[in-house]
C-alpha cells in the first residue's frame, strides 16, 4: 500500500504563496502524480485555505486558489465518520487547538499517517504527547 500523508492548510498556503517550504509540498504533489504516495486533505482545511485567500486577497483569487486546489493531486476528505467525529472532539477538548486543526490531526490520527504542517505553535507540544507523526516543511 502507499504511503499517505494528510495536508494542514498551512502546507498549502504555503505551495500557493511560494512561502519557505513550499519546495517540500512541490515534491509531495510530484510524487504524488508520480503515484509513489496519497495525500490526503479535510474539506474544512481547505475552507481554511479559502477563507484565507478570501479575507486577504479578495474573492476572486478564493475561488481561482479553489479551482486551482481542485487540480492538485490531493483526495479531500468530506466525511465526518464516527473514529473521526470522535478523534477529532478528542483533540480539541484535550488541546487548544482550532476546530479545523482538530481535523487535520483526527485524519492524521486516523488513517496512521504523518501530517504535512508549518504549525509547530500549535502542533509542536502535541507531537510529543500523542501517537501523531508530523512531516515539518520548515
Amino acid at each position: 500500500m502507499k504511503k499517505g500523508y494528510i495536508l494542514d492548510a498551512c502546507a498549502l498556503i504555503a505551495y500557493f504563496k511560494k512561502e519557505p517550504g513550499f519546495e517540500l509540498v512541490l515534491e509531495y504533489f510530484e510524487k504524488a502524480n508520480e503515484e509513489e504516495i496519497t495525500l490526503f486533505m479535510h474539506k474544512l482545511n481547505l475552507l481554511e485555505v479559502y477563507y484565507g485567500f478570501y479575507r486577504d486577497d479578495g474573492e476572486e483569487t478564493a475561488e481561482t486558489m479553489l479551482c486551482d486546489a481542485s487540480s492538485l493531486p490531493i483526495t479531500f476528505v468530506d466525511d465526518l465518520e464516527e473514529p473521526l467525529f470522535h478523534e477529532a472532539g478528542r483533540l480539541k477538548a484535550r488541546y487548544d487547538i482550532s476546530f479545523a486543526d482538530s481535523f487535520a490531526l483526527a485524519l492524521a490520527s486516523v488513517k496512521g499517517e504523518p501530517l504535512v504542517t508549518c504549525d509547530h505553535h500549535d502542533f509542536g507540544a502535541i507531537e510529543h504527547k500523542e501517537a501523531l507523526k508530523f512531516s515539518w516543511i520548515r
